[in-house]
């Protein structure tokens, strides 16, 4: 299927700092953006109010298909672009934008829209239960172990996810020429580690090395819905 590739907007939005509702569940914000994208630095913004957000784990993923606009964006990833695109293929939609946000691999909203994005937080944060995942910082390496899911159908992907917690880039080209725009948990890599039936106890190893910030993520495939995270700062 071909996916065709529009801004979600040009109107950058004023909005209060948004107030979420406390809970032990791990909510996972991810962010399609772009250095090239001139409507995204609201929602860049709006990132980094969420980032604060206790039971919030917000990432930045920027997409590499608006480069061709004059500003080659550094944080880009074919891999991350082939990720929005894999959602959009799984909600059968015929494009992808920026910015879009993700919450929890099932909500998709326009990115710079607070209020809505507020709202798709809150409605997940309210959600009772977890699955027990839990993860261990063992020198270079991390020890993730996680408990059987209730009704697991099909393979669930455990994902590690290695994060910078805040970039501030100067713009000097392209649609935000002229910017300096700071950038809040930019994804680095996101492998999958292993795919598991999510039946039996999950205990697996990976390297950490450096002690570098990391999430990981148990994820039905789609990719779908998040089931756990947990975050290593």
């Amino acid at each position: 299927m071909r996916h065709r590739f529009i801004p979600a907007c040009a109107a950058f939005l004023a909005f209060a700092a948004p107030v979420f509702a406390q809970s032990e569940d791990a909510v996972v914000v991810e962010l399609f953006t772009s250095q090239g994208c001139v409507s995204c630095p609201p929602a860049d913004a709006i990132l980094g109010k969420i980032d604060a957000t206790a039971g919030v784990i917000a990432l930045s993923l920027h997409v590499d298909y608006w480069d061709y606009l004059g500003w080659k964006d550094k944080f880009a990833s074919p891999q991350f672009t082939a990720r929005q695109k894999a959602y959009a293929r799984h909600a059968r939609e015929k494009m992808v934008y920026t910015p879009q946000v993700v919450v929890q691999g099932q909500a998709r909203l326009i990115g710079n829209r607070g209020p809505e994005v507020e709202a798709a937080v809150n409605a997940q944060l309210k959600k009772a239960g977890r699955n027990g995942l839990q993860l261990d910082r063992q020198g270079d390496r991390v020890l993730i172990t996680a408990a059987p899911v209730l009704g697991a159908t099909g393979p669930i992907h455990v994902q590690l996810v290695r994060f910078s917690p805040s970039e501030s880039v100067k713009i000097e080209r392209g649609e935000n020429a002229g910017k300096t725009i700071t950038y809040h948990n930019v994804v680095k890599s996101w492998q999958i580690l292993t795919d598991w039936n999510g039946t039996s106890p999950l205990s697996i190893e990976a390297a950490a090395p450096g002690g570098a910030p990391l999430v990981v993520i148990l994820q039905a495939t789609g990719p779908a819905e998040i089931l756990s995270a947990d975050v290593l700062r």
